[in-house]
């Protein structure tokens, strides 16, 4: 694993528990399932259905968190240094775009299995929104990244 491997696992975990928290579970937007058109979150059966798919999807969110730990762990063990704080965090970001972007095109565009607002019926603009979110975050994780690396290098050619 590189050294950005850690911050990049963490994000996508992290961002994750994120859209199932505060998506699916507080805001109650959508479920994992929402769309397929045999599991409707109004009826018992659906919203069954739905919370065990959406705790298989916090499992996978938590396998990245651990994973990203562990990693996080291992670096350490071998005497590598932590990163600095706005290079970690810029990875951690863009882990959580890269979230999104993976999410909001495989879940909601090419399986159609859920859409952000399920509960407007599945409005394409906040699809479209979510994925604008996600390169956001990307982009900008990348940009933080490449600033605590260059200010890091600087430090280390003093």
């Amino acid at each position: 694993m590189t050294a950005r491997a850690p911050g990049l696992l963490l994000g996508l975990g992290l961002g994750g528990f994120v859209d199932g928290i505060v998506l699916h579970q507080l805001l109650g937007w959508h479920h994992m399932l929402t769309s397929t058109g045999e599991h409707p979150a109004g009826t018992v059966e659906g919203l069954e259905a739905n919370v065990v798919a959406d705790g298989l999807f916090h499992v996978a969110t938590w396998v990245f968190v651990l994973a990203g730990s562990l990693a996080m762990l291992a670096a350490w063990r071998s005497g590598r240094l932590a990163p600095s704080w706005s290079s970690h965090a810029g990875l951690l970001l863009a882990g959580w775009g890269l979230f999104n972007l993976v999410e909001g095109l495989v879940d909601h565009q090419l399986l159609g299995i859920h859409h952000v607002r399920d509960d407007l019926g599945g409005p394409l603009s906040w699809d479209l929104g979510f994925l604008a979110l996600g390169a956001a975050l990307l982009v900008g994780g990348l940009a933080l990244h490449r600033h605590g690396e260059r200010a890091t290098r600087a430090v280390d050619r003093r």
